[in-house]
């Protein structure tokens, strides 16, 4: 890619990983929520790979850590939904709402566990949804290089 691409692509994906944090972070009062969000933060690391390349954005981010941060994700939302359990009685029950934060109605910290379920939910699905494209990008690029049948065929259209 030229170097404009690289350069806006730069600017740009800080904008598009702001604008999903905003999306997980105020998805109990508006459209949005936790995978919305999680979609949009993995997109901005979509656009990085498709101007830079898969290598740039598996060192920006590796496969370990969005794996680890997968596993967070899951693990912070069961943890929410036993908690429930818990304190609640309930599973998955709405605890903190209940007694901790009864707040005022559209209030950005008014809605007890469903922030915190959303921001589990969102590094669930952002990190998942990176290491699937991430995946799909290194099958890509393997089945790009020749194989040694493709080097001796000098036939082989495309190939050299």
């Amino acid at each position: 890619m030229t170097v404009i691409v690289k350069t806006v692509s730069s600017w740009v994906k800080v904008l598009i990983f702001l604008f999903g944090i905003y999306i997980i972070l105020s998805g109990h009062l508006t459209p949005g929520g936790g995978f919305a969000g999680g979609v949009i933060l993995a997109s901005s690391y979509v656009l990085l790979m498709l101007a830079f390349g898969r290598s740039f954005v598996a060192s920006n981010l590796p496969g370990s850590l969005a794996s680890r941060l997968d596993c967070l994700g899951a693990f912070l939302f069961a943890l929410i939904a036993i908690l429930g359990l818990v304190c609640g009685g309930t599973f998955f029950v709405n605890f903190l709402y209940q007694e901790y934060f009864p707040g005022e109605p559209f209030a950005l910290v008014s809605a007890g566990t469903i922030p915190l379920s959303n921001m589990a939910i969102g590094i669930k699905v952002g990190a998942s949804l990176f290491l699937v494209i991430l995946t799909l990008a290194a099958f890509r690029a393997e089945s790009q290089q020749p194989t040694e049948q493709d080097l001796a065929d000098p036939g082989v259209r495309g190939k050299e």
